[in-house]
């Protein structure tokens, strides 16, 4: 990954009139880049410092924003070398697993009505990129592409 990755992961700055705290989008921004393969297994995240500087945050916001990756199984930090992109992906027991699936749902409704959106046509875009079929109160697939 480039030497400039800060810009890779965070090519538009952080919204301060988000519903979600900044290091909440921090967070989900790092997962997203993980999820969607712009950052592999091992490949070297910013420095907390550089991340902070970059996004003009507080070092701290950076800090918890690790941390809550770290916890999740995300990323790993090694003393002295940085954090990095963990090899696998994490593996939460039930209880755990399913309390990430609600807080992730949770951010997603957050997300979607600050940015004015409807939440129940974010599920019914999800499913259809899923391959779901609609619910009996849901329009056909394709609606939700507007």
């Amino acid at each position: 990954m480039s030497a400039d990755i800060e810009t890779y992961l965070f090519p538009t700055p952080l919204s301060d009139a988000s519903a979600l705290p900044l290091r909440v989008q921090i967070r989900e921004r790092v997962l997203a880049a993980i999820g969607s393969g712009l950052l592999k297994p091992d490949d070297r995240l910013p420095t907390m410092r550089a991340l902070a500087v970059h996004l003009r945050v507080d070092l701290n916001t950076v800090q918890r924003a690790y941390a809550e990756l770290e916890r999740l199984g995300a990323i790993r930090t090694l003393r002295a070398r940085g954090s990095f992109v963990s090899d696998t992906p994490p593996h939460p027991d039930g209880v755990l697993k399913a309390a990430e699936v609600r807080a992730l749902a949770a951010s997603t409704i957050a997300r979607s009505q600050a940015a004015g959106l409807d939440p129940e046509a974010v599920v019914i875009a999800m499913r259809d990129l899923l391959g779901l079929p609609p619910t009996p109160s849901e329009p056909e697939s394709g609606s939700a592409k507007g």
